[in-house]
């Protein structure tokens, strides 16, 4: 898996994503915004926040900023916010979720939604949502995690071979997410179809201090450009 490999395939699978992932993948995502709804007090970062189908589902106290890599995904977004006023979305930006350009701490709460098996380097994504989530923050993951026996291990091996065409890894597996030190799953949830996603609630135990390796330059870089580029991201979202 690689960057271009992503891009490439959710500039295919925009026309339809919708009509077959949106019904596919719902009730995880209706659970994971349940959940974002209860939890969260102020700003959500959304990554891989795709076509928006979750934006119009977010209470109106919350702010969310929501980030894709894909732009033909994010085009969508932006009319489904227009076309329902959706005020609370802050903006919707063009960023990859390895290398998030969003100073430490800025959000309380940050969501990703099938991204964790998308992305070419997921310690790196977990590293880059830990760094922006502010400290005992909520970070919520909704994911399919790859089965350890049984016939559906043995299907997920043999998908695997095809991810790049793909656009995500059918073998993922869970201790990717809960092996981290320094984020602690609170909540663990199965949601349908099958049983074949799970929803994680975690809390970011991360120290006041702790900057994952980018984080300074990221902060530095943020501080200049973000201003600007939200404000431009905010104008395009909303028309």
């Amino acid at each position: 898996m690689d960057l271009t490999s992503v891009q490439n395939a959710y500039r295919r699978h925009a026309p339809y994503y919708d009509a077959v992932f949106g019904v596919l993948l719902h009730p995880g995502r209706r659970r994971t915004v349940a959940l974002a709804n209860r939890v969260a007090s102020a700003r959500v970062l959304e990554v891989g926040v795709g076509t928006g189908l979750s934006l119009p589902a977010y209470r109106r106290g919350l702010s969310i900023v929501g980030i894709d890599v894909s732009v033909p995904m994010l085009e969508q977004a932006r009319r489904r916010v227009r076309a329902a006023g959706l005020g609370n979305v802050e903006a919707l930006i063009e960023m990859d979720a390895e290398n998030l350009r969003f100073p430490d701490n800025s959000f309380d709460t940050v969501i990703a939604m099938y991204v964790a098996s998308v992305v070419p380097n997921p310690k790196r994504l977990l590293q880059e949502l830990q760094r922006v989530c502010r400290p005992d923050g909520r970070i919520l993951i909704v994911n399919h995690f790859a089965a350890t026996s049984g016939l559906r291990a043995a299907v997920e091996r043999w998908l695997s071979g095809w991810s790049r065409k793909l656009g995500w890894r059918p073998d993922f597996a869970l201790d990717t997410v809960t092996r981290q030190d320094t984020l602690e799953v609170m909540e663990s949830t199965v949601a349908p179809p099958f049983g074949l996603f799970t929803v994680l609630h975690c809390r970011n135990a991360k120290g006041p201090s702790v900057i994952a390796a980018s984080g300074v330059a990221a902060a530095g870089a943020a501080e200049q450009t973000e201003p600007r580029r939200r404000t431009e991201n905010r104008l395009s979202a909303r028309g």
